[in-house]
């Protein structure tokens, strides 16, 4: 509910700068551009040219499940993880919008052991993956001071991802043993509103949703040592989901 509040928030109050700013200045006879602020961003505030953001992301996902009966299988075991680490930076080169650069690496591992149609096909098969990845994302985020505060701030950051990955699976059907080897090699552009809430001088929260991606990927897999396939796709994703939702501490100097 509370995701679905921040996204009607976010929107109004750009609506409500957008129709602001599209009313002429009686004083000085001229209209005002789209996306200028409603507010003046003044120089002591941390998203004035000048300032310099920066902040760390950890995440760990973890799993795990024993025997589970579903309709067409049986989970004997599962078990599995996702870390991620990351850091960014970036520079206001100009009032409220600011360019960086984030990196970071990714780690996953599960294994999973399960019969599926026991009855009809009976496979069974006990599965082991694991997998190293590492991207690099320049970023472009505009800030709007929609408020007479310098406390809160709402954002919109449009980034460019490049990742890399490499992973190992092996299956186990306990009569022969597969393993694959798997490079994935992606493009990824974002598109991110968010909000900003300062918490302390310099520090602040901030939470952001993954509103549009469009995607690249170029897969090979060796299986057994040898090249047996390729693939290429392309995803166009409008869909907002609560698993692209982000948090993170940012410190402004």
């Amino acid at each position: 509910m509370r995701f679905y509040l921040f996204l009607l928030l976010y929107f109004c109050s750009t609506a409500a700068l957008f129709a602001e700013s599209a009313v002429p200045d009686s004083s000085q006879n001229k209209t005002t551009a789209l996306l200028e602020k409603k507010y003046p961003i003044l120089p002591e505030e941390n998203i004035a040219k000048g300032h310099i953001l920066a902040g760390p992301t950890v995440s760990l996902l973890q799993a795990e499940a024993s025997e589970i009966d579903v309709f067409i299988a049986d989970l004997y075991e599962l078990d599995g993880y996702t870390f991620t680490v990351e850091a960014f930076a970036g520079y206001f080169f100009r009032d409220g919008l600011a360019a960086g650069l984030r990196g970071g690496y990714e780690r996953t591992y599960y294994t999973i052991d399960f019969d599926l149609l026991e009855d009809i096909a009976d496979v069974s098969q006990r599965r082991k993956y694991m997998s190293n990845g590492f991207f690099v994302q320049p970023f472009l985020r505009n800030y709007l001071k929609i408020f007479d505060s310098h406390l809160i701030y709402f954002f919109n950051e449009t980034n460019l991802k490049f990742y890399y990955s490499s992973g190992i699976s092996q299956v186990d059907d306990h009569e022969d043993l597969t393993k694959a080897v798997t490079n994935n090699y992606g493009l990824e552009v974002g598109l991110n509103p968010g909000l900003t809430i300062f918490l302390t001088k310099g520090f602040a929260f901030e939470t952001s949703i993954g509103l549009l991606g469009l995607s690249s990927n170029y897969i090979t897999i060796e299986e057994n040592g040898e090249k047996r396939s390729k693939m290429n796709y392309n995803i166009i994703d409008f869909k907002v989901s609560l698993l692209s939702l982000d948090f993170s501490l940012v410190y402004f100097f």
